[in-house]
C-alpha cells in the first residue's frame, strides 16, 4: 500500500455573488432596456387579451446597475382590480432576465386609445374591436 501523507489540497476561491448570479441565469451586466421591453410582451392585459406593450400601457423602462427593472406602467382604468395579476405575469416574464423589478403605477398622462401600437390595433381588430 502506498504511504498516506497529510497532504493539503488547495481549493480555488469562489465568488459567491457571481455563482449565485450564474445559477439564477442573470449575468452581472444589466440587460438592455429593449430586452426587458420585449419580455414584457408576454404580460397580457387580462381583460383585453393584448400584451401591455402593444396596448401602450408601458410609459417607461429603466434597468439599474443591480439589474433591477423599473417599469412605469399605467392601466386602462385606475379602478382596475387586476394589478396583482399583471405583477405576477411581469415577474414570470422577467425571470432570469433581471434580478428584480418594480412597477411604478402611473396615472398621468391618462391612458387613451392613441397609445396603442399598430400591432396592438391589429390584434384588437382581430378580436372585433373597432380601433
Amino acid at each position: 500500500m502506498p504511504d498516506q501523507t497529510d497532504e493539503k489540497i488547495e481549493l480555488p476561491e469562489v465568488d459567491l455573488e457571481a455563482a449565485a448570479a450564474a445559477q439564477s441565469g442573470v449575468g452581472t451586466t444589466p440587460p438592455p432596456v429593449e430586452d426587458v421591453t420585449e419580455a414584457l410582451k408576454d404580460v397580457v392585459d387580462p381583460e383585453l387579451g393584448i400584451n401591455v406593450v402593444d396596448l401602450g400601457l408601458i410609459y417607461g423602462v429603466t434597468v439599474d446597475d443591480s439589474s433591477t427593472a423599473i417599469i412605469d406602467m399605467t392601466l386602462t382604468s385606475a379602478a382596475c382590480p387586476l394589478t396583482d395579476v399583471i405583477e405576477d405575469q411581469t415577474r414570470m416574464a422577467l425571470e432570469g432576465l433581471v434580478n428584480d423589478f418594480r412597477i411604478n403605477w402611473v396615472w398621468m398622462p391618462p391612458w387613451g386609445p392613441e397609445k396603442i401600437t399598430d400591432d396592438g390595433r391589429d390584434q384588437l381588430r382581430a378580436l372585433g374591436f373597432n380601433v
